[in-house]
């Protein structure tokens, strides 16, 4: 798995990678696994964060805590949940498209030694669009719903009223600190790369070992989620300990 992923990182910052296939290739994912869901993705999150906005806002009036629930709004889902929310979607939606290729390929009757020579031209092939797509969209997931949550944040507290916008950008640029920031930026990187390689490396595990093929289980989606929740501790341990 960590050979894979740095041969996709060589790979992926070689210009020579970049020729006129792989660009047309890199935009079809980018389509296929940001353009097409982003839409209903944002309106999906957009409801459970209303509804997770109101319950902070409502339990911290009650305690007395009003002017901590912004704060708390922001580090919780915007920080956090987000960004794995979009992980794991993407990984659902697109992070297994290649595998499941190569899945049908290894159950297809198709010899070992062809099926495996394949599935490495396909992972050739595709490998490096797959990590540039899948790491964009869950940037673009999260980034966009991020930013819609941080709206209905403010419209929950504050109402239509612009006079909360100078307490509210100061709570807000409170959290977003540079080093918060860019630890973000770079959790939300690792889920995409994770996302991207995790599943690739476990179906070429599973190629030289026909026996474990079994499995109905999707390769590598245990450990894509072992991993997705490591990073997502590692960061609170950063961040909180």
């Amino acid at each position: 798995m960590l050979h894979l992923g740095a041969v996709a990182l060589v790979m992926a910052l070689t210009p020579s990678t970049y020729h006129r296939a792989n660009r047309l290739a890199t935009s079809r994912y980018i389509y296929a696994s940001t353009w097409q869901v982003l839409p209903w993705f944002t309106v999906l999150t957009a409801l459970v964060s209303l509804v997770i906005i109101r319950i902070v806002l409502v339990t911290a009036q009650s305690y007395g805590l009003s002017r901590y629930a912004l704060e708390m709004v922001v580090r919780v889902l915007v920080l956090e949940l987000l960004p794995l929310s979009a992980a794991m979607f993407a990984a659902l939606r697109a992070g297994m498209a290649f595998d499941a290729g190569a899945m049908g390929l290894a159950r297809s009757g198709m010899p070992a030694g062809e099926a495996t020579a394949e599935t490495l031209r396909r992972l050739r092939r595709d490998l490096v669009p797959q990590v540039i797509a899948n790491a964009f969209s869950v940037l673009s997931l999260a980034m966009v719903s991020s930013v819609i949550v941080l709206v209905l944040a403010y419209l929950n507290v504050y109402g239509l009223s612009p006079w909360g916008l100078p307490d509210y950008t100061r709570t807000v640029g409170r959290v977003f600190d540079p080093t918060v920031t860019l630890g973000f930026v770079f959790k939300t990187v690792l889920f995409g790369l994770a996302v991207a390689v995790i599943p690739s490396a476990a179906i070429l595990e599973l190629l030289r070992r026909p026996r474990r093929l079994r499995t109905n289980v999707q390769p590598g989606a245990l450990r894509l989620l072992f991993v997705l929740l490591l990073i997502e501790a590692s960061s609170l341990a950063v961040k909180y300990i």
